[in-house]
């Protein structure tokens, strides 16, 4: 996250991003997600259920509203097309875009959005796999299970990661890519690091980074 404290309009993309708009996510989860402390977290769940934009259970966690997701599907919108922009026509890499695009998310207008999906010939994923919503339309995420819900001997595709700035510098530095193909060759214990391996390369993933790493079982 950048240095500015999280506003009610990121709380509501991450529980998205984490899969809030079907299943109850927990302020562990959030805590983690948003690097901030359980209090803050507690805080803003408190106004968000005010507000009927999420609802809250106890001990499980919350999920999003219709309302709280029609707003979170608007912001992941204009946050998805101008990371594609970025990469595409600003030579941008994966793990660079996320700090400007989340700035240029929250002044872009309806209008603008729609030239820029013309402009970009309506992607249908960002550069991390995500999905991009048309104009007023609830996002619809295509659920998957994470890199660490598999067995070893499991064959993957990488469809999809977190859009997190240093979950996207980590995967740098791994030389991991989205779409890229693997077989899961060892999974450590104690939340111990996942590792993946091709033809290429060999890749020991951290657990926290694996269990924000979307695949596809092949």
């Amino acid at each position: 996250m950048n240095n500015m404290t999280p506003n009610r309009e990121d709380y509501l993309k991450l529980i998205l991003e984490l899969g809030g708009d079907q299943i109850k996510i927990s302020n562990k989860q959030i805590v983690s997600g948003l690097n901030i402390s359980a209090a803050s977290v507690s805080e803003m769940i408190t106004k968000l259920v005010k507000e009927g934009l999420v609802e809250h259970t106890p001990y499980q966690g919350v999920q999003l509203t219709l309302a709280g997701l029609t707003s979170a599907s608007a912001l992941i919108r204009r946050h998805r097309l101008w990371e594609v922009f970025l990469v595409e026509h600003l030579n941008y890499t994966w793990n660079e875009v996320h700090d400007d695009a989340e700035v240029l998310e929250h002044v872009t207008s309806e209008k603008l959005a729609a030239q820029l999906e013309a402009y970009l010939h309506h992607p249908a994923y960002c550069p991390h796999g995500g999905v991009i919503p048309k104009e007023n339309e609830p996002i619809q995420e295509i659920k998957r299970s994470t890199l660490t819900s598999y067995p070893i001997g499991t064959n993957i595709r990488i469809a999809r990661v977190l859009d997190e700035k240093e979950l996207l510098d980590y995967l740098v530095s791994l030389d991991l890519k989205i779409h890229e193909e693997y077989t899961i060759v060892e999974v450590a214990d104690y939340e111990g690091p996942v590792t993946i391996q091709n033809d290429t390369k060999t890749l020991a993933v951290s657990y926290k980074a694996a269990s924000t790493i979307f695949v596809d079982q092949l």
